[in-house]
């Protein structure tokens, strides 16, 4: 299923507007997710996992088991770095993903792992993952879910324009992502 990732909830403020679309499949073994992106800053200073990767050219998808209190956030760079987590909310009880956990995250991207100082110019550019459902849905193995609670967000706070897309709207008066009560909700395959 393809999404559009095109809500500009900070209008006002931020009112960058890149072309984000994710494509989402699944199997009995993972969920896969290719990002697609069309805009004017590219930027990706963070090559390492669990750094900033959030101030660079990001795509972001986070997801909720329903009715499980924890939700995970999954960011990545345009060049496949990321910081994966579980949590209760931004701050509260964040359990990083260990590197064996970060190692099982496949991810592809349309530029390789080097680390760029921000460029200007119109680029477009792909991330792919496969996030092993077992990271996801620890607590309900061997049947995984049918549905899962989720959005999707595209963001470069460090740029020359900010920007914070979401798949769902997000109608608080700051960009905040880490909002479960926002999520939608997708059926697996």
């Amino acid at each position: 299923m393809k999404l559009n990732i095109d809500c500009v909830n900070w209008p006002a403020q931020f009112p960058e507007k890149p072309v984000v679309s994710v494509d989402v499949t699944n199997d009995r073994e993972a969920l896969y997710l290719k990002y697609s992106v069309k805009g004017e800053q590219l930027r990706a200073v963070t090559a390492h996992d669990q750094g900033q990767v959030w101030e660079d050219s990001c795509v972001e998808f986070f997801c909720q088991v329903p009715g499980e209190p924890y939700y995970y956030n999954f960011e990545t760079n345009c060049i496949g770095a990321m910081v994966a987590s579980r949590r209760r909310g931004r701050d509260e009880d964040v359990q990083p993903f260990s590197p064996d956990e970060m190692e099982q995250i496949e991810r592809k991207c349309t530029f390789p792992r080097k680390p760029f100082e921000e460029k200007d110019g119109l680029f477009e550019w792909t991330v792919e993952l496969r996030i092993p459902l077992a990271l996801v849905f620890r607590n309900t193995k061997p049947h995984f879910p049918q549905k899962l609670r989720l959005n999707f967000y595209k963001c470069a706070d460090k740029t020359k324009q900010p920007h914070y897309l979401s798949w769902q709207p997000i109608p608080l008066p700051q960009p905040n992502f880490h909002c479960p009560q926002f999520f939608g909700e997708i059926e697996l395959q």
